[in-house]
């Protein structure tokens, strides 16, 4: 049996929807993260950062772990994985970001690597938030995009973007990811996120090439409940 402790992890989630309160999440992938400089990096992130996310498209085996272990030795804040597939996942996280890639055709990505994720869940104490993940143009091919040999969805093409944030929440999703993919040129629209904002009842994260102070706001106040940040961070803990 899976032991899903998902209550008081998504619960936060849902409060802050409805107290209109922001969360900030900062993405470390693992690939690009020097353990040895943890405490300086998180000294430079944000002091209103709620959650970290670790995870890439690619990533070496064993790295996931490695980062996440080391964090939980010098934080409290709950770290989430972030999964680029099922070899990234590690029961010493707090919990899990179960993504299916509703904007993609690919079936991997949809059920197969969740299939293929059962045995490392069972027993393993992450919550598991079920994820609709959708992936928007953001003006370059993003690692997402060639990993999972799908094409984004055009930032032009408003509704059939709100269609399928709206199917991924009737589907059972408890969270709507609108993603224009690490280092991304342009971010998510404030147009698109009303729009999604506006026709879901589960709780928005937006991330992807959001890299000032101004960009973060925008998508705030567009109706992003929680923001993801990372590439602007990534030179401040580099490997060597």
């Amino acid at each position: 049996m899976i032991k899903q402790d998902t209550t008081t992890m998504y619960q936060e989630f849902l409060e802050a929807r409805q107290e209109n309160r922001k969360l900030l999440s900062i993405l470390i992938d693992p690939d690009k993260f020097n353990t040895a400089t943890i405490l300086g990096f998180l000294k430079q992130i944000p002091q209103e950062t709620t959650h970290i996310f670790v995870g890439g498209s690619t990533v070496v085996n064993g790295a996931t772990e490695a980062v996440v272990a080391a964090l939980k030795f010098q934080t409290q804040k709950p770290i989430l994985l972030f999964p680029g597939d099922v070899s990234q996942i590690t029961g010493k996280a707090d919990g899990l970001l179960f993504l299916s890639l509703l904007s993609g055709n690919n079936p991997e990505y949809l059920i197969g690597q969740h299939i293929q994720a059962i045995p490392k869940l069972r027993g393993s104490g992450l919550a598991i938030l079920s994820t609709g993940y959708v992936l928007i143009d953001g003006g370059n091919e993003s690692a997402v995009a060639r990993v999972t040999g799908t094409e984004p969805m055009s930032q032009q093409n408003i509704q059939a973007i709100v269609d399928t944030a709206k199917a991924g929440e009737l589907l059972g999703m408890k969270l709507i990811y609108l993603e224009a993919g690490s280092g991304a040129k342009i971010p998510v629209s404030a147009k698109i996120i009303t729009a999604v904002k506006n026709e879901i009842n589960i709780p928005l994260i937006v991330g992807g090439g959001i890299r000032t102070e101004a960009q973060k706001q925008t998508a705030y106040k567009a109706g992003a409940n929680m923001v993801v940040m990372g590439t602007q961070f990534e030179g401040r803990s580099t490997k060597v």
